[in-house]
């Protein structure tokens, strides 16, 4: 049987049990999941560390929000605004912060290695849903479009129902292998690169 919405749900559900959170919303990155996150609470400024990737700065640009630079290391996850947590390197069993928003990431380099794809972890219902429909165009999944009144903009950063097929089949691996262990040390200091300086 294809894999279809309801894969992405159970993919989803999965992923917030070993979290240890009440709800996850699957998205086509961790950067996308970022940028939800951000909308969703309209922020006004972006918190980066300087030793990060270089898609999470971008935001402030793309959002036209402020950005600021923090000098300070970090283990497994950073706040790029209160309650909003970059996790794309963390992976750890009941790790969640409770009422929290944590983008994890599933690129080719991580541990859940799905080649692209990400996941909002969210403190209750009402985000969740929010958020689904944000990542999905504005729509509810599992409801043709055409049938549904769309009350919310949203955007082309949901997970297809391939890529979560391919997440339930290699997550008990992933779960039984040690992670690596990320350090501030595996980025160079993006701040000083010439696109920052502008």
């Amino acid at each position: 049987m294809a894999p279809d919405w309801t894969t992405v749900i159970e993919f989803e559900n999965k992923i917030a049990e070993f979290f240890g959170a009440p709800f996850a919303v699957a998205t086509d990155s961790c950067t996308h999941g970022l940028e939800l996150c951000l909308r969703y609470k309209e922020v006004d400024i972006l918190y980066c560390p300087r030793h990060t990737y270089i898609s999470v700065p971008m935001l402030a640009n793309k959002l036209g929000i402020e950005l600021k630079w923090r000098g300070c290391g970090w283990n497994g996850l950073y706040s790029v605004y209160p309650n909003i947590y970059d996790a794309a390197v963390m992976w750890e069993r009941g790790s969640y912060v409770n009422d929290t928003f944590m983008c994890l990431s599933f690129q080719y380099q991580k541990h859940l290695s799905l080649g692209r794809g990400g996941m909002i972890l969210c403190p209750d219902r009402e985000s969740y849903d929010q958020l689904k429909k944000m990542s999905y165009d504005g729509r509810l999944p599992c409801i043709p479009w055409r049938d549904q009144d769309i009350d919310t903009f949203g955007f082309h950063y949901y997970m297809t129902p391939e890529t979560a097929a391919l997440g339930l089949s290699k997550l008990q691996a992933a779960i039984d292998t040690p992670p690596r262990i990320w350090t501030t040390n595996d980025w160079p200091d993006i701040s000083q690169f010439k696109v920052f300086q502008k």
